[in-house]
């Protein structure tokens, strides 16, 4: 796969479509890699350039020690974006990814054209859970991951989904299971030190909002707290848990690309 080269190490991204179509950009939630966004690829690969990546810490992406925060990892999207000169893009991020689209929005208004914020928040967590989690995966290392992919099936997924769909869930799963320990725990810190419900309603992107109904990691009424700040936001729910672009699939596709083709 390409890379892009950071000053501390390498970026990983794949770029699909239409060499001369508007440019997408997909970013994954914590503990996954560009890959959870496979069943959107060839709807969303006819209409726009699609450029998916690792983030730092993730998948075949650079695992720099320490803490992260969401503000590197928004500068990790405009270095991405410089080297391969883009000057403005959509931008779909879920959960983790959520939250790095909400700092683009913010602080690099002008390289973001459309903005769909997936079962993410302005905050999401609390400090306690963030450093049990972090606390817990240093210390057991690549079998804490592996701990943490059986429990995060009940958070990533309703209950009868996942009973049903194994064969979407577990490539899911196994990516959380996969995934550094160190970059994990770097990006939960990330995450830990996150907030923005004073900061987004200075968002000026047109923005969709998408909440699962029993999501209960990103509820609705984080959802409901973003639109009502950000002006001319939109919402849509569907019946799914956290990983909704999973769960729900083509309603999940149409609506997102119904977003990004309005005029």
């Amino acid at each position: 796969m390409p890379v892009v080269s950071l000053a501390d190490g390498d970026l990983n991204y794949l770029l699909e479509g239409p060499a001369d179509a508007p440019v997408l950009v997909l970013s994954n939630s914590l503990g996954t890699n560009l890959h959870m966004w496979d069943a959107q690829i060839p709807a969303f690969s006819e209409h726009f350039r699609v450029l998916r990546y690792d983030t730092r810490g993730h998948g075949q992406s650079l695992v720099t020690p320490g803490f992260y925060s969401i503000e590197q990892n928004g500068r990790d999207v405009l270095a991405l974006l410089d080297a391969l000169n883009i000057d403005k893009a959509h931008f779909c991020g879920l959960s983790m990814g959520g939250l790095i689209g909400q700092w683009l929005a913010i602080n690099a208004a002008s390289r973001v054209d459309r903005l769909v914020l997936c079962n993410t928040a302005a905050k999401i967590g609390t400090d306690e859970v963030w450093n049990t989690r972090i606390d817990t995966v240093l210390k057991g290392g690549e079998k804490a991951m592996r701990d943490l992919r059986d429990a995060s099936i009940e958070r990533w997924f309703t209950a009868p989904f996942a009973k049903a769909q194994p064969e979407k869930v577990d490539p899911i799963v196994t990516m959380l299971a996969q995934t550094s320990p160190q970059g994990y725990a770097g990006n939960c810190a990330a995450v830990r030190d996150a907030d923005y419900r004073e900061q987004i309603a200075s968002i000026t992107a047109p923005a969709l909002i998408v909440c699962g109904t029993g999501d209960a990691v990103t509820t609705p009424e984080h959802g409901r707290f973003m639109q009502e700040r950000i002006a001319g936001a939109e919402l849509v729910e569907f019946d799914a848990a956290h990983l909704s672009n999973v769960q729900a699939g083509e309603l999940f596709t149409g609506r997102v690309l119904s977003f990004l083709q309005t005029n």
